[in-house]
């Protein structure tokens, strides 16, 4: 873990309330983090080896496998949500329904914080498992905006020897509602305490 992300992380867990998701989780160190600092948390991946082998590493933090394009969560249920570079492999055409589903588990005043490659333009590029996308910070900000998120902190870096690297903290306006997701289903939420 990278200690500027273990302190954005950590600042950002400190200001949530109520229940929080790690939205694609992978080995789950940062449920992990985040279940230390007292976050009401669950990890979900929708790759089971990966919601395998966090159980047995943290074995007292929840996980479940799950997709984070369809959560099983009711609408406004969540006080956070964390898509660290989990949003990474997921098409430009496709990126607006995830950010639909994360809006609409969102409380009002809830929180999202995602870390994501840096890039000038959206651009595809060779990734160890799959392809991945660079995203501009403010074109990825402007579709958290079109969504009713503000987004109240921007970070960029580029450590030697990798890629650029971009995290967006949003917040969503109290006044915005799920009016977009008409045809939604809603699903009960599952119990992970």
């Amino acid at each position: 873990m990278a200690s500027d992300d273990r302190q954005l992380i950590s600042q950002w867990a400190e200001s949530l309330t109520g229940c929080v998701v790690d939205a694609g989780c992978g080995p789950g160190h940062w449920t992990q983090l985040l279940y230390e600092i007292g976050v009401d948390v669950v990890g979900i991946d929708m790759v089971a080896e990966f919601v395998e082998s966090a159980k047995e590493r943290f074995p007292s933090t929840p996980f479940e496998v799950g997709d984070f394009r369809s959560l099983p969560f009711e609408d406004m249920q969540l006080g956070g949500i964390l898509a660290w570079y989990s949003t990474i492999h997921i098409p430009p055409t496709e990126m607006p329904a995830v950010l639909d589903e994360f809006v609409r588990c969102l409380q009002p005043g809830g929180s999202l914080l995602m870390g994501f490659f840096s890039g000038e333009h959206i651009e595809k590029f060779n990734h160890a498992i799959a392809p991945a996308y660079f995203w501009p910070p403010d074109q990825l900000r402007e579709e958290l905006s079109q969504r009713g998120l503000s987004t109240g902190r921007v970070q960029t870096r580029h450590d030697l020897g990798s890629r650029p690297h971009g995290a967006l903290w949003a917040t969503k306006s109290p006044q915005k509602s799920c009016q977009f997701h008409t045809n939604h289903q809603i699903k009960g939420a599952k119990a992970w305490s």
